[in-house]
């Protein structure tokens, strides 16, 4: 049983029909074989196609032995003919990003002799890795040169030559192919083995564009979105471009250098912000309450930064320093000491208070689920010599 392939001889037929070989029970629905298809199976980085057998949705589609096996969640009759239908936007979408891949790769390895040794297709992207690194400015040159392929509209030609002619190819390929050695021609630009489904001209891919870059395992990772998901990324980038713009009420072209001067503007703000702060913790050092060895001061409205001020202030000047600001349910803590095992204030602090929190050697902080009154009885009773 072998199954006529028909994604080899067009990779454009999106209808057909198949009649069915063999349909047998699995765990996730049924294993079914075609006596042919046009669905393309997971390989060569791309994910399997997805459509319909008769009334039947195909949700995964694998080649086994020769055959291609369409997993689908209802039985089919074997012997019996079906039309079938692949969801074509979906395998033309990706068809547009696999041969964008192989532009790319083609230039990178024509222009620095790199090696595609990672490929994978996202919906939306893809992902492929370089044996080298490269810069922005040539991923800048590359991503042109790609799209200068894809508008002087370049056949792309898929064929299986015999042995003896593959001896006289010179390649791209990741693995050692010994036999039925499919390659994908783009004419001037890239010669690769592939068994996936590619466009006829490149002029069909639309635009190729680099999102992102990063260094991976002594090369590069880069991410490439082509055609139509390349059109919606677009899009979706502009529309927060345009929002961006009107929030700054500043041209799309001038946002960043916008962006730029109110970060600045914001930095001058929280340095402001945190020198009053300080101010006001300051002040406030003169509100502590002892209890023997003990110094506590409780307030509201205080963030960790004016706690800890405080905290390492009362520390100087006691062996065991409080402080504690309203929260929205209980109030959060800090406590300080330089003699005392503070994880074993913690420990007591928490089961006393209904707390949560921890810290180093010399300084906890948490939150405790307890009014003000509670806090105050929990200072006054506690014993330092247990720490």
């Amino acid at each position: 049983m072998s199954t006529l392939k028909l994604y080899y001889e067009d990779a454009y037929v999106k209808t057909f029909s198949g009649r069915v070989l063999s349909c047998q029970k699995t765990e996730s629905g049924y294993a079914v074989i075609l006596d042919k298809t046009a669905f393309f199976p997971e390989g060569g980085g791309q994910k399997p196609d997805i459509g319909f057998i008769g009334e039947s949705p195909v949700f995964d589609v694998q080649e086994r032995l020769g055959d291609v096996v369409h997993f689908t969640k209802t039985p089919l009759e074997e012997g019996a003919l079906y039309p079938c239908r692949i969801d074509w936007e979906t395998r033309f979408l990706r068809m547009q990003n696999h041969s964008g891949e192989h532009i790319v790769s083609g230039i990178v390895h024509s222009m620095f002799g790199y090696d595609n040794v990672g490929f994978h297709m996202d919906d939306g992207f893809v992902t492929v890795d370089f044996n080298g690194e490269l810069s922005p400015e040539e991923l800048s040159e590359i991503e042109e040169k790609a799209n200068a392929a894809v508008y002087r509209n370049l056949k792309i030609n898929c064929y299986f030559p015999d042995m003896q002619e593959l001896e006289g190819f010179n390649y791209r390929s990741k693995l050692e192919l010994t036999e039925n050695v499919r390659l994908v021609e783009i004419e001037n630009t890239d010669l690769c083995a592939c068994c996936a489904p590619h466009v006829k001209r490149t002029g069909e891919i639309g635009i190729i564009k680099i999102l992102d870059h990063m260094r991976h395992r002594g090369g590069v990772r880069i991410t490439v979105t082509c055609g139509e998901d390349a059109l919606r990324d677009y899009k979706e980038k502009h529309k927060n471009v345009l929002a961006v713009s009107n929030l700054l009420s500043a041209k799309q072209n001038e946002i960043a250098p916008a962006v730029s001067r109110l970060q600045g503007e914001l930095d001058a703000l929280r340095r402001e912000y945190f020198s009053f702060k300080m101010s006001v913790a300051e002040k406030d050092k003169a509100g502590f309450a002892a209890v023997g060895e003990c110094v506590y001061f409780i307030t509201s409205g205080y963030d960790a930064d004016m706690m800890r001020v405080l905290a390492n202030y009362g520390m100087e000047n006691a062996r065991l320093s409080f402080v504690f600001s309203e929260a929205e349910a209980g109030y959060s803590y800090i406590a300080a000491s330089l003699t005392l095992d503070m994880k074993k204030v913690a420990k007591a602090l928490n089961t006393a208070l209904n707390g949560r929190g921890g810290g180093r050697d010399t300084m906890i902080q948490g939150k405790a689920l307890a009014c003000k009154e509670q806090i105050v009885d929990f200072i006054k009773n506690i014993d330092l010599g247990e720490f």
